[in-house]
């Protein structure tokens, strides 16, 4: 088989076209991976209307950036993999990188690692951008440990309940803003659910004695970044995955506390560390193997044809957990 099918964005803005492309062959570092299921981001969403310039992807494009199959053919210089293996990976969708909307991507084999057995494929497909940008902020950045204080912003969502799961496993104790219909799934996460409307000192003062966090980790941005900053403790640590905006540091540095972004394309964009990618993706599958991670699906479910319909979910604001797109049966 030299083809295969796959989802194809002409314009930004327009619809998929589910067409027959070249298959693609491993090249050098390279392994081709027979996908069975395509994660779906709100960065595509973005993508797909031109209105991303931190994540331009030339057209023609095939989009999509997480996903889950199996090895299906292994390139020169490639350790670690075989035909067969079941692997999971944030792989293209950007910079001009094939994504995972198609029955095969050929992609850098330092991007993947090897699926928990624990997670399905789908659940391993909506894994991989949220879980590593959630690590990055906690782990590699805010060095998150047993003890301390953590506040995850938007904690109910993508990369907020990742955050939360990943500081529970590392001992931390745990709270997590959002709206109040999602208190319980915080609850069931470990963390102490709060109304995302409360005034930030009421409940740095209920649940800090007034002190602070020690971490922040910040998913929503805006206002939400500016109270992230008084939410904090003195000399602790805010992490932030969208700095958008005109932010005022003073009460950041009145804490004498730090400030980290996390930017997850980075080493997709520029190739420089690919390696730490599927590093973490080896921690999030321990972990997934050792029932402490898990991620929440809609029950919603899309072929190649209904890709417009998923994206459409998620401008809508009507997904009520990860999307994804079904590849392969």
């Amino acid at each position: 088989m030299h083809d295969m099918r796959a989802a194809v964005l002409e314009e930004h803005g327009g619809d998929f076209n589910v067409t027959r492309v070249r298959k693609p062959t491993p090249q050098q570092g390279q392994v081709v991976v027979r996908i069975v299921a395509s994660g779906v981001n709100p960065l595509d969403t973005k993508i797909r209307a031109g209105r991303a310039d931190h994540a331009r992807h030339p057209l023609p494009a095939i989009l999509g950036m997480d996903l889950a199959g199996v090895v299906d053919a292994v390139g020169p210089g490639v350790n670690g993999f075989r035909v067969g293996d079941e692997v999971w990976g944030m792989t293209g969708g950007v910079g001009g990188l094939q994504g995972s909307l198609a029955e095969f991507a050929a992609v850098d084999a330092d991007l993947l690692a090897l699926k928990p057995a624990r997670l399905s494929m789908r659940e391993a497909a909506a894994t991989p951008l949220i879980f590593i940008t959630a690590w990055e902020g906690l782990v590699d950045r805010a060095d998150v440990r047993r003890g301390q204080t953590v506040l995850v912003q938007g904690g109910g969502g993508g990369v907020g309940h990742m955050a939360v799961q990943i500081a529970k496993a590392r001992g931390a104790r745990v709270h997590a803003t959002d709206r109040t219909d999602r208190a319980g799934f915080l609850a069931e996460l470990g963390a102490s659910p709060i109304d995302r409307e409360r005034a930030v000192e009421d409940y740095v003062a209920e649940h800090t004695d007034g002190k602070g966090f020690d971490v922040v980790y910040d998913t929503v941005g805006g206002s939400v970044l500016d109270a992230s900053f008084r939410a904090v403790k003195r000399f602790g640590h805010v992490v932030s995955a969208l700095g958008w905006g005109t932010h005022s540091l003073a009460p950041l540095s009145f804490r004498a506390a730090s400030y980290s972004g996390v930017f997850t394309l980075l080493p997709i964009l520029t190739g420089e560390g690919r390696a730490r990618h599927g590093e973490i993706l080896r921690e999030a599958a321990r972990m997934a193997d050792a029932g402490m991670l898990m991620p929440r699906l809609d029950d919603r479910r899309y072929s190649l044809g209904d890709v417009a319909d998923a994206h459409a979910a998620i401008e809508n604001r009507t997904a009520n957990g990860k999307l994804v797109v079904d590849i392969a049966d």
